[in-house]
């Protein structure tokens, strides 16, 4: 059974959803402010009862979720869902930049939000269990490790942009569509003025620029072209 933490400050709603979540098959626990989510995930992480998932509330007391996101890869690199207040945009986009895997728009609606969990942690064991024959590149990916070097140095990446990473150098020198990285990546259909994908994208270029001024081309209208 799955098991993910669930870090949100409305007590009703996150009793809800644990609620629901367990009634098909995720074990969750649930904390309401930014310090208890901290604590938690430094806990797991020095045991045998690690989350596979965080759900994660934007505004939360003493720490808010952005400032948790800022904190979490010296912690641990457990993948995230942001659960951010419908229109707030800017919320969204910066926590994607800090590393959240996806997000989804409070009020949720408990059925996306499962969907979205077992998307996210499909992607993430699939990609731990294939191991794919990658084409000669400057790039190094460890599919087991799940490292990311290149030229011998290596980056900090997430999971999401280990996996964009494993999917445009499948395709090294080809344009991959939008809506064929956000089916196969992110595992959901490209939406109209969904940013997810490009802000991901954005990420991954500015931690490869060091090592060369275009690694990853968009192509416009057409996708995405890894040419490092």
């Amino acid at each position: 059974m799955p098991n993910i933490l669930l870090g949100d400050d409305d007590e009703e709603l996150t009793q809800l959803l644990q609620e629901y979540l367990h009634n098909h098959g995720i074990q969750c626990d649930c904390v309401h402010d930014g310090e208890a989510v901290l604590q938690k995930l430094k806990t797991a992480s020095s045991d045998t009862s690690a989350y596979d998932l965080l759900v994660l509330d934007i505004m939360m007391p003493k720490i808010n979720g952005l400032s948790v996101l800022r904190q979490l890869p010296n912690i641990s690199d457990i993948p995230v869902i942001m659960l951010t207040a419908k229109g707030e945009e800017i919320d969204r986009i910066i926590g994607l930049e800090l590393g959240a895997d996806d997000y989804i728009t409070k009020p949720c609606n408990p059925r996306e939000l499962l969907a979205r969990i077992n998307a996210v942690i499909k992607r993430t064991n699939a990609a731990a269990s294939e191991h794919t024959l990658l084409p000669e590149s400057r790039l190094h990916l460890d599919q087991n490790q799940r490292i990311c070097q290149i030229d011998g140095v290596e980056l900090q990446v997430t999971g999401t942009e280990f996996d964009l990473l494993v999917a445009l150098l499948k395709q090294k020198g080809e344009v991959v569509s939008k809506a064929w990285l956000s089916e196969h990546v992110l595992q959901r259909e490209l939406q109209p003025f969904d940013r997810s994908l490009d802000v991901h994208v954005s990420r991954l270029r500015k931690k490869l620029q060091p090592f060369h001024d275009e690694p990853i081309k968009a192509i416009r209208g057409k996708g995405y072209q890894l040419v490092l």
